[in-house]
């Protein structure tokens, strides 16, 4: 979004317009009754610091501008009745995963909204994963598409050929076709590290290269798959039971809507998800985003 907006003291309030009319499509479209929306709190203080200080060491700090947008974002969702999760040492995709993991004894499948390729390794028989900007959705049978790996299989592969973006160096000289060869043929990253010595006769270029590195660097790929693997067991507190929505706080809402000046239109879509007015039509416009039909596998 623009910098134009602004709140009245002057600071940019235009990641929070863009979060809300995320929300808005998203529950427009899906009017979902269950739904947890992760906060990223722990950038520099996740415990994957403790076991690699350098893990996202590639990456400048937030702004200021843009950290205090983010309780913005966490009140609107608060005001909606949106169960909120944030911890200091776990990360979204932590908490994402925890949740998951804690709503399947309860029946529920999952539908993780979002493109992160980590995000993929949580996938189940039944649960999706939304590109929503994109209007794309998969399964777990999707994944190996997408990756060129199974989805029981990424973090193997990431701690293999590493993930830049987290500054996660992987096996030295191991691409990603490599490491999903590799996996095609070990299936698991500890059945590839038991029988490294079998790698040098894989009719693969570099082969004997990469059992020479895969030996050598045994520890260090150990360690990368504790980095890339999505933990399941973060706290989720001050959530209700099944995730289910809660009880829209419209005076907050109000205040929040004031705070951060939101346009008449995007209140009265406010309002309406709420359920404070009546559901909100959008005008007709042919530049509409057209999304693609989905039929689950």
């Amino acid at each position: 979004m623009p910098d134009q907006f602004q709140d009245a003291e002057g600071w940019p309030t235009n990641a929070v317009h863009g979060f809300a009319r995320f929300l808005l499509d998203l529950s427009e479209r899906e009017r979902p009754q269950h739904i947890v929306v992760a906060f990223d709190e722990a950038l520099d203080s996740c415990f994957r610091h403790a076991l690699y200080p350098a893990y996202k060491g590639n990456r400048e700090p937030a702004p200021a501008e843009l950290r205090r947008q983010f309780a913005h974002c966490k009140a609107l969702c608060a005001a909606m009745g949106l169960n909120v999760l944030a911890h200091t040492e776990y990360e979204a995709d932590d908490l994402i995963g925890s949740a998951l993991h804690a709503a399947r004894p309860l029946g529920f499948r999952g539908v993780i909204v979002s493109a992160d390729k980590d995000l993929s390794q949580l996938l189940w028989t039944h649960d999706e994963q939304w590109d929503f900007a994109r209007g794309l959705r998969w399964g777990m049978g999707g994944v190996k598409a997408r990756h060129g790996v199974e989805a029981h299989q990424i973090a193997d592969y990431l701690a293999l050929c590493g993930d830049a973006i987290d500054n996660i160096p992987g096996v030295t000289g191991i691409g990603a076709k490599t490491a999903a060869i590799l996996l095609a043929h070990f299936g698991s990253l500890d059945a590839l590290l038991a029988r490294s010595d079998e790698v040098a006769f894989l009719r693969m270029r570099g082969a004997a290269q990469a059992a020479a590195r895969l030996r050598e660097q045994r520890e260090h790929a150990l360690l990368w798959r504790q980095l890339t693997t999505i933990a399941l067991d973060a706290p989720l507190e001050g959530i209700t039971p099944g995730f289910i929505r809660g009880p829209v706080d419209g005076d907050m809402l109000d205040a929040l809507a004031d705070a951060v000046r939101f346009g008449p239109t995007l209140r009265r879509r406010l309002r309406a998800a709420a359920g404070l007015e009546q559901p909100w039509t959008p005008p007709p416009s042919d530049d509409a985003p057209h999304f693609p039909s989905y039929e689950p596998a």
